[in-house]
């Protein structure tokens, strides 16, 4: 299997990010690690070799990005403005820097987006954000607001961040065209206690006419054996 390590001072963020690419060809696949992890996390926790086949094959080409969450949502010592502010230097990051990586690296233009618990919430919210740019994105036991991260504090960048909260007053006709060609497939345990986050989210795509795939997985289903077996059946479709 193809690996490859990249490190680089990255101007959105003012600091050195790192990430790792796995796999030489087809769809490229942008995954997020859960709260406040790191790019290796899904490495160590063996969620390669869950897809080896698909990345050995040409199938995926997998880029595992770093998280700044401890410098963002998760920094409480930081008014709730300014963790918003550094989650759109973090999107920046994604869209200038790493988005332009894996182009240049593999030219496939089906883009999936993919990631549990927060990391859920990173890759439904930037394709929730970018349509035109990713075609499937696959959240697993995630969180769709950010309002428990905010202290109560409000503004734009808080909206435009929280995918419960913007998607009920999107009316732009050309956004709303590329949402409904987005794959959304959003996928938690029936015992879950963030399962109420991905039935409001599938509501309120539903209400604007969006499909999506709302599964319900029997029990708790928030940890990684389960996230195992969701992303195997999940990757290439929603069966």
């Amino acid at each position: 299997m193809n690996r490859e390590y990249h490190k680089w001072y990255s101007p959105a963020l003012g600091r050195d990010m790192e990430l790792l690419v796995f796999g030489h060809a087809g769809a490229r696949v942008l995954i997020f690690p859960t709260s406040k992890g790191r790019y290796y996390e899904w490495e160590d926790r063996g969620m390669m070799n869950v897809l080896g086949r698909h990345i050995n094959n040409g199938w995926l080409q997998v880029y595992c990005v770093d998280s700044v969450d401890a410098e963002s949502w998760y920094a409480r010592w930081r008014h709730p403005g300014e963790r918003a502010w550094r989650h759109m230097q973090y999107e920046q990051y994604l869209l200038r820097e790493v988005l332009p990586l894996s182009w240049q690296k593999n030219q496939n233009s089906f883009l999936i987006t993919v990631g549990a618990s927060f990391g859920a919430y990173h890759a439904v919210n930037f394709a929730l954000r970018y349509p035109h740019l990713v075609g499937r994105t696959i959240g697993m036991s995630g969180i769709y607001d950010v309002e428990r991260w905010t202290d109560g504090y409000y503004d734009e960048n808080i909206y435009a961040n929280s995918p419960c909260d913007f998607i009920p007053n999107e009316h732009d006709w050309a956004r709303l065209e590329a949402l409904r060609n987005l794959d959304t497939i959003l996928v938690a345990g029936r015992d879950d206690s963030l399962r109420y986050s991905s039935e409001r989210l599938s509501k309120a795509l539903w209400d604007k006419g969006i499909g999506n795939a709302l599964r319900l997985w029997d029990g708790w289903a928030h940890d990684w054996q389960y996230w195992e077996k969701m992303l195997l059946t999940y990757i290439g479709g929603h069966d």
